[in-house]
């Protein structure tokens, strides 16, 4: 391989780090934009019913609040964050993991957010060079990524995220973005979304209770049109068996949430890295190397 493709991979990997950057907004703040809407949307209907008062012209609008509105800022002390305080990963070194003015701690979630998009862009530009391919691949990774991490705070996998990156693996099978087939894409997408949509229905007519949500399903099904039908088993299976075992973990450490559940997102979009990074075929043969099962 060329120097300059080391070169140009690595461009596209700082680049990357900058989408993380950003990435870690959307992460914080896309949930408290659907809490705000779905609060909006309770108080609307509660004075279509006439249930509360119709707000006033003296009540003070809501302060706009969006991806970009307001200025990022330190939660302690409200410290507007400077744009030299705010560069990926270098600043969190540079301040040590502390707020510039109050010094509380900065979590580490942010570096590794923004190092982690940077090496997945990385990856796709030493994969793919410079082509559509790359940015097509790129994209899955930093939605896949944003919607791993909101689902893990938040249990909650919004359709802002889900739906677009279904019917972009859709559309990228048809533009031969990706290797995989129309055909494999619609099949991968159908396969996905029933098969865990049985699950859930089954296991709420057995047991009473919902094993997992919606999101999950559209996720699954997202994931069958990037990689086609034929990688749904071994991403479910990698995603299983690493999701009991955090969850066993996290159990007898007494770390579970309220209700005693792991959320289901983090780890399918973990099998839909494996799949990125390796191949379905190889995760497939890593499992049953595992179990004993290989010929």
């Amino acid at each position: 391989m060329s120097g300059s493709v080391w070169v140009d991979a690595a461009l596209w990997g700082i680049i990357g780090l900058l989408i993380g950057s950003f990435l870690n907004v959307v992460i914080h703040r896309l949930p408290r934009m659907m809490q705000r809407q779905w609060q909006e949307e309770c108080a609307a209907y509660a004075r279509e019913q006439g249930l509360i008062a119709e707000a006033g012209d003296s009540e003070a609008a809501a302060p706009r609040y969006n991806l970009l509105v307001p200025r990022s800022q330190c939660p302690h002390c409200q410290h507007l964050i400077r744009w030299y305080e705010n560069i990926p990963v270098l600043s969190y070194l540079a301040l040590r993991g502390r707020c510039a003015n109050c010094h509380a701690p900065i979590s580490l979630r942010y570096p590794l957010v923004e190092l982690a998009c940077g090496l997945l862009f990385f990856f796709c530009a030493v994969r793919w060079g410079w082509s559509a391919s790359t940015l097509t691949w790129s994209a899955f990774s930093a939605m896949l990524l944003t919607a791993a991490c909101i689902d893990w705070d938040t249990t909650l996998l919004p359709d802002d995220l889900t739906l677009p990156l279904l019917w972009a693996g859709l559309l990228a099978a048809l533009a031969h973005y990706t290797s995989v087939s129309v055909t494999d894409a619609v099949l991968g997408a159908a396969f996905g979304y029933l098969s865990l949509w049985c699950v859930y229905w089954g296991f709420k007519l057995a047991t009473g209770k919902e094993g997992m949500g919606y999101g999950d399903f559209k996720l699954f099904a997202a994931l069958g049109a990037w990689f086609g039908w034929q990688a749904l088993v071994p991403i479910i299976l990698l995603a299983s068996v690493i999701g009991a075992l955090v969850g066993i973990v996290l159990k007898l450490k007494g770390g579970l949430r309220e209700g005693k559940y792991v959320p289901f997102g983090p780890f399918l979009a973990g099998g839909g890295f494996a799949a990125l990074l390796w191949g379905p075929q190889q995760i497939m043969h890593v499992l049953l190397g595992t179990l004993g099962l290989n010929a």
